[in-house]
């Protein structure tokens, strides 16, 4: 009975019309397709952080030669002060990164996928001014790496649904 329980259960999912989004390995669709994007520079320090994030998810799944897709990425960032203390001054902030981007498809110009992707930080203010700045950029470096899985997953699903 513990035998067919779990086989019972992979026929139900099959019959849900679940997808593994990533199957055939590196020879599959979609990683092909994530191999085959071209990020286009994006400005800033925190534009160099969501390329490079960007760069090593895409370069996981393996490249096949000449780009056939560009990602067009705009970032917009910002360091809003949040939780006034006793003195006036500021206790908390919360840091934001918002990505607008478009993936291309070179050999048309056609905009294939034309979405956002965002994510927020908190940051506790602290008396030293470093231990501060050290927060805020160890938050940006982490909303990079959010935002950039974000923009890994519903490219990988727009590129499953193209085949």
């Amino acid at each position: 009975m513990r035998m067919i329980a779990p086989l019972l259960l992979l026929a139900s999912l099959s019959a849900c019309g679940l997808q593994p989004l990533y199957s055939g390995g590196s020879s599959g669709v979609v990683a092909q397709g994530l191999g085959a994007i071209e990020v286009a520079p994006i400005p800033g320090r925190e534009g160099w952080l969501v390329r490079n994030a960007l760069n090593d998810r895409f370069s996981e799944a393996g490249t096949e030669g000449s780009p056939r897709y560009r990602l067009d990425v705009v970032l917009d960032q910002q360091l809003e002060g949040l939780g006034l203390l006793t003195d006036d001054t500021i206790g908390r902030e919360r840091l934001s990164l918002r990505a607008r981007y478009q993936l291309v498809e070179l050999a048309t110009g056609e905009i294939l996928v034309d979405a956002t992707a965002g994510s927020d930080a908190g940051i506790d203010v602290v008396s030293s001014e470093f231990a501060t700045i050290a927060a805020e950029q160890t938050a940006m470096e982490n909303l990079a790496q959010d935002v950039a899985g974000q923009i890994q997953v519903r490219l990988a699903r727009a590129l499953r649904e193209q085949r």
